[in-house]
């Protein structure tokens, strides 16, 4: 019984994977990027009421793929909620980010230098995209030296 239960206890090791990081301060994110030499990727999504952001979620962020893709980026998830509360300073920021950038829906992915230049945005998602197909759009974009237009202020 001991043997069946250590072998359960190393196959859930084995399987589970790293929990990916994500902050919710942009400002913070430049920090870490500027460190680290990282570029930022920034989620404006509706957590609680957004179908297509639950389901980009589900889809590309919960995989191994974006799990690898990830490594070179400090994580942002900037909620826009409706169901639960958050923080009267954090929604300021957010909203503050969303007009920045000229968020018209969700979800938006935005790829950001580590000093906060935008270099590639996505709008939407498309039920069974999945995680290849979703971040080829940043890496081919990346490898053939073209640059989505920055949002208009």
């Amino acid at each position: 019984m001991k043997k069946l239960i250590l072998t359960l206890m190393l196959l859930a090791t084995v399987t589970a994977r790293a929990e990916l990081t994500w902050l919710t301060d942009l400002d913070e994110a430049k920090k870490v990027a500027a460190k680290e030499n990282k570029k930022i990727l920034v989620d404006f999504t509706g957590s609680d009421w957004c179908g297509y952001c639950i389901m980009l979620h589900k889809e590309v962020f919960a995989t191994e793929s974006f799990e690898k893709f990830a490594k070179d980026y400090v994580l942002v998830e900037l909620d826009f909620p409706k169901k639960k509360e958050q923080p009267a300073a954090e929604k300021a920021k957010n909203q503050a980010a969303s007009k920045k950038f000229g968020i018209n829906g969700f979800p938006s992915v935005i790829i950001l230098s580590a000093a906060g230049k935008e270099l590639n945005r996505q709008s939407g998602y498309g039920p069974g995209t999945g995680p290849e197909a979703y971040l080829a759009k940043f890496t081919d974009a990346g490898k053939k030296g073209k640059v989505a237009a920055p949002a208009k202020k």
